[in-house]
């Protein structure tokens, strides 16, 4: 098409907004302590809800482009309303409301993140860019484990050799859920590549995702690592926690027989 760019760092960048959309595959492993029974619901998660809501979210897309035409989208300050007024007639205020609906689970630090920046495409691609960074950096700690550690039990196991074939099964045993190791090799290819290429047109605003990933470092250090924290430090913080213990009726999960 007329005006496109086919530099592959420029169809990464491409890509950071569809990541940013459709990232919801990965809040999926922050609901597993809240899950009955998570590794049999967990996989059902996987390959019911994503592809049903992938989907969605592609219907969605195509009918835009059906009714609203290139300069249309581009002009627009919200395509779903430019779409609703175009196609929805006297229903079109409801759009907004459903696109309210929709961003529920947003409203928290990525809307606050907004205050920071005048453009949301340079948000989509630092938060796509960091996200991209630790997805790769997860996925080659799962890769790994299976390297080094074989036979360690985990609910999620990767088939080391390339020949067995694909397994989705969800087990009663302790390895309820297999899958062949070139699923993730080359989840954990693309991943890089979305984190790598990039840099070569926009090194210095990537490189602030670099710093806002690695600023967590000295946190985790000062704060988590460190056993003898400072009692300006360590009271507070205590204070806190049981306060909101005591207003949500919430205490950490205990080992079988702790009190």
């Amino acid at each position: 098409l007329e005006g496109s760019q086919r530099k592959i760092s420029s169809l990464t960048f491409s890509f950071y907004a569809g990541v940013y959309s459709f990232t919801g595959f990965s809040y999926l492993n922050f609901v597993t302590e809240e899950l009955k029974d998570p590794y049999r619901n967990l996989p059902r998660a996987i390959y019911i809800s994503m592809p049903v809501v992938t989907l969605i979210y592609i219907l969605v897309n195509v009918a835009y482009f059906a009714v609203l035409s290139t300069d249309e989208i581009l002009e627009s300050e919200a395509v779903a309303v430019s779409f609703a007024n175009k196609a929805m007639g006297p229903l079109a205020p409801l759009m907004p409301i459903f696109v309210a609906c929709s961003c529920f689970g947003c409203l928290n630090a990525s809307s606050v993140a907004m205050l920071f920046f005048a453009d949301v495409l340079v948000l989509i691609n630092y938060c796509a860019f960091s996200e991209s960074l630790v997805i790769a950096a997860s996925v080659a700690g799962l890769v790994k484990l299976r390297l080094t550690r074989p036979d360690a039990k985990t609910p999620i196991k990767v088939l080391t050799s390339y020949k067995e074939p694909l397994r989705c099964k969800v087990f009663t045993s302790d390895i309820r859920f297999q899958f062949n190791i070139c699923i993730p090799l080359i989840f954990l290819f693309l991943s890089c590549l979305f984190f790598v290429l990039p840099f070569f047109d926009q090194p210095t605003e990537l490189m602030v995702g670099v710093v806002m990933v690695l600023s967590g470092i000295p946190v985790y250090i000062l704060f988590v690592m460190n056993k003898n924290k400072p009692a300006f430090i360590e009271v507070p913080w205590i204070w806190f926690n049981h306060l909101v213990q005591k207003l949500l009726y919430c205490l950490p999960e205990t080992e079988a027989g702790e009190k």
